[in-house]
């Protein structure tokens, strides 16, 4: 427990963290600022979800991606950030709560984003939140001159990108960028405020603490399976309120459940902290991968919404499409589950042959749907993900068994 004093500091001067610094854990602040995002995922998965209820989930996916994006990138840029500066003291909190700030303008902005398409809202939350975050780079440039360099490449390259940003939106607006280019221009500059920590970090690496990083991964993994355990009961109440309380809607949640429940399990037996504390230099595989863990986390959520509320609306969705909308998801999850974690955990992962005939088997079982029914392909859906964990425990025995046992 830190010294009371320590609890009321002013000011202290920003320097980089230790990265063996024992028994780091997430502090209050960080919880704070990741419930913020609860508010964000919540908006962009109740708007993917009636997205795909209207039938309209190809176009759907590409303004989710889009979002949840920014509301990812957002996340990770401050989370690496604080594992190497976090100071607590007046001024970094106040930042951190500008960004929160930040946060929740960009949630408000989904709605009108997914409708219109509006992205003026998100693009003015999010320059709050990266505007903020220059201000703390700027400090650490100026308080710890052994990193000045890394430090001042994150600023000018955030900087210049939300310059980018900004000027993508004022061309859309006023009818300057074609429809066509829409697209491609957000490609790019994903892609290049992708290469922003690449090309700083090349001065010099940041004293980011490996067991931290992957609790707060782990924390905006729990918040994800959260959203999905919600959304699963906005479905449930919209079932209720047209009165079909039957023994689809009782499969369904009750499958969901298990499915969630399953991929949680599968998730944290990796021990992630240990694996970036001895590959630190393949560290980016594993962070940048995560967003297509969690974005198919959040779209399974949207998914379970759709499969529940059909059970008691009529939908434009097709029951085929509808436990897609679960199956692709969870497929996608359990893929690159394995794919992120391998390079830093080798072998001490999902075997690679349960997690492709486990995805395999997600993106057949709604060809059945037709016959059988979305309730009975959702609890297909569920067995398999135990299966899963069952062979990897299976796996794990084997693979440590004492020799000549």
């Amino acid at each position: 427990m830190p010294p009371v004093a320590a609890l009321y500091r002013i000011r202290m001067r920003m320097t980089a963290r230790a990265i063996d610094e024992p028994h780091r854990t997430a502090s209050p602040l960080e919880l704070l600022f990741d419930l913020t995002f609860v508010v964000a995922v919540a908006a962009v998965t109740a708007q993917f979800a009636r997205d795909i209820a209207e039938g309209q989930a190809r176009s759907g996916v590409v303004s989710f991606l889009e979002v949840f994006f920014a509301v990812w990138w957002a996340w990770m840029n401050f989370t690496w950030f604080a594992s190497s500066y976090d100071t607590d003291d007046v001024a970094y909190r106040l930042l951190t709560m500008v960004q929160m700030a930040g946060v929740l303008t960009l949630a408000a902005g989904v709605p009108a984003a997914g409708a219109e398409p509006d992205f003026r809202l998100i693009t003015a939350g999010y320059l709050v939140m990266r505007v903020a975050l220059v201000a703390q780079w700027l400090r650490a440039a100026v308080e710890h001159p052994e990193s000045r360099r890394t430090a001042l490449r994150y600023a000018a390259g955030i900087t210049a990108l939300e310059v980018g940003w900004i000027l993508r939106l004022t061309l859309a607006e006023t009818g300057a960028l074609p429809d066509r280019v829409d697209l491609p221009s957000f490609v790019v500059l994903a892609a290049l405020e992708l290469a922003v920590p690449w090309w700083a970090e090349r001065s010099g690496p940041t004293a980011w603490h490996p067991h931290h990083i992957a609790e707060r991964y782990g924390l905006f993994t729990i918040i994800l399976f959260g959203e999905s355990v919600l959304a699963a009961s906005n479905g449930v109440r919209a079932a209720l309120d047209a009165s079909a309380a039957g023994g689809s809607l009782v499969v369904i949640v009750g499958s969901g459940l298990v499915l969630l429940f399953a991929l949680w399990w599968l998730y944290f037996l990796l021990p992630s902290g240990e694996g970036l504390s001895e590959r630190r230099l393949r560290s980016y595989p594993w962070g940048y991968g995560h967003f297509g863990v969690f974005a198919a986390l959040a779209a399974l959520g949207a998914g379970l919404e759709v499969a529940v509320e059909r059970t008691g609306h009529h939908l434009a969705v097709s029951p085929i499409a509808a436990c897609y909308a679960v199956a692709a998801p969870t497929a996608l999850f359990v893929v690159l589950l394995h794919a992120t974690h391998t390079p830093i955990l080798a072998p001490h992962v999902i075997p690679a042959a349960v997690a492709l005939c486990g995805a395999a088997a997600f993106l057949l079982l709604p060809l059945a749907a037709p016959v059988a029914g979305t309730a009975a392909v959702v609890a297909a859906l569920a067995v398999v993900a135990v299966l899963m964990v069952l062979a990897t425990y299976l796996a794990a025995a084997r693979r440590y068994a004492p020799v000549g046992a």
